[in-house]
């Protein structure tokens, strides 16, 4: 006997059928996703799925003929493919270089490593189909500078492991991006990636571009971790884009390859202006896993928390930030972002947005092969499997212990 339910209970009726549902639309996370390795491994299938179109075609000389290029003004397709495969790169090179083994994830990325060589050798090659634009307007010279940022964090399985042409035709392609004049704001770090990147795969480099960038860059630091654009300060996400990962590597190759006194306290120097931002990214994630939608930009999505990803993979997090709580974190954020429908089109490529589809997000320099900075918030797949940041237990983060009613340490801008 079918019992008729009364107002009440058809409207309790009608909510737990669409529970399912509310919880794919917010990415409410499952109690099957809790716990680091559970969370990895969605992190990895989450990259991999965002790396398949540009990889798989990349490495078929391809990538030109398939990649759609949304973009709201003209000329975007010039640029587009290397902006999609070095920002990808940069991203996913952590996890690369921790090299092939035996557990599934390691043969993954065995697999992945052998797609973005491939892709390295055609993107570089003047005879390939999908033969890159390293010289021709501004913007080829900042995803070179990604395409740089990629090597240096995987010196090993993806530098290491090109054959002797393709290095040279990627040497060619960086010292290429000279002829472009970099503008007065964190376009001076781009050529400065670059040089670095050319210091230590040569041993040899443009000083000038280097030293130019960072004493610009330490003439516009505002205080408490951040950075001008130039010399004016932007409320937005590029200290976390670029500014302040690249000021970490470059200084870092500085470093290494100097060896002295000076060269290393200016890369801790760097190093706890990082930190601090970092702490600051930490508090922006709200306890729903999602954060301000502040400046220009919004369409990289969460590649807008690449500072706190790198700093938790250098193990360098502030003492009062646990490792398993930016791991729950930023875990919630990607999740939330990454199952907003019409984040991807039919075909699995990445489309303009910052939740889901929504092309008004993208400003004009901004077209499909930029979305793919999203990529550096994966930079924590750098850190193995065994690693504390995976195996501690689950952790809030800040925002939603004080939304709890949690006791946390209060919060205090640095003296520098």
């Amino acid at each position: 006997m079918i019992k008729r339910l009364s107002g009440i209970g058809l409207l309790l009726s009608l909510v737990f059928q669409c529970l399912p549902i509310m919880a794919v639309r917010g990415a409410t996370v499952s109690a099957t996703d809790t716990g680091g390795i559970a969370q990895r491994k969605f992190l990895v299938q989450t990259l991999t799925k965002i790396a398949n179109p540009v990889l798989n075609a990349l490495s078929k000389n391809k990538l030109h003929a398939l990649m759609p290029v949304e973009a709201k003004s003209t000329g975007r397709a010039e640029f587009s493919h290397l902006e999609a495969f070095a920002r990808l790169m940069a991203g996913m090179a952590p996890w690369l270089e921790l090299g092939p083994d035996d557990t599934p994830e390691g043969r993954l990325r065995e697999k992945y490593i052998k797609l973005s060589l491939a892709g390295i050798h055609n993107a570089t090659n003047p005879q390939a189909a999908d033969f890159m634009n390293f010289n021709k307007g501004g913007q080829a010279l900042v995803d070179a500078a990604f395409l740089a940022q990629a090597l240096l964090r995987s010196p090993n399985q993806l530098w290491g492991r090109l054959d002797t042409r393709t290095k040279t035709n990627v040497i060619t392609a960086l010292k290429s991006t000279r002829v472009i004049t970099p503008g007065y704001s964190n376009w001076l770090l781009f050529s400065a990636e670059i040089e670095a990147a050319l210091l230590k795969f040569t041993g040899e480099c443009d000083g000038m571009r280097i030293d130019y960038a960072l004493r610009s860059h330490e003439l516009w630091y505002k205080g408490d971790g951040a950075y001008g654009d130039g010399p004016a300060f932007h409320w937005d996400y590029y200290n976390s884009f670029v500014i302040q990962p690249m000021l970490l590597e470059v200084t870092q190759v500085l470093a290494d390859n100097d060896k002295t006194n000076a060269r290393h306290a200016n890369y801790q120097h760097i190093l706890k202006r990082a930190q601090r931002y970092s702490a600051i990214q930490e508090r922006l994630i709200s306890p729903e896993g999602t954060y301000p939608p502040i400046g220009r930009s919004l369409a990289y999505r969460f590649g807008a928390f690449q500072l706190l990803a790198k700093v938790a993979q250098l193990g360098a997090l502030p003492a009062d930030i646990k490792p398993a709580q930016v791991r729950s974190a930023l875990y919630t954020v990607i999740r939330r972002q990454i199952e907003a429908p019409g984040t991807f089109d039919n075909k699995g490529w990445l489309q303009i947005g910052l939740y889901g589809h929504q092309a008004d997000i993208g400003e004009g320099y901004i077209s499909t092969g930029s979305l793919y900075l999203c990529s550096e918030a994966f930079l924590i797949l750098g850190l193995p499997a065994n690693n504390a940041f995976w195996i501690d237990k689950d952790a809030d983060w800040t925002a939603k212990k004080i939304w709890n009613g949690e006791a946390v340490p209060a919060d205090h801008a640095i003296e520098d």
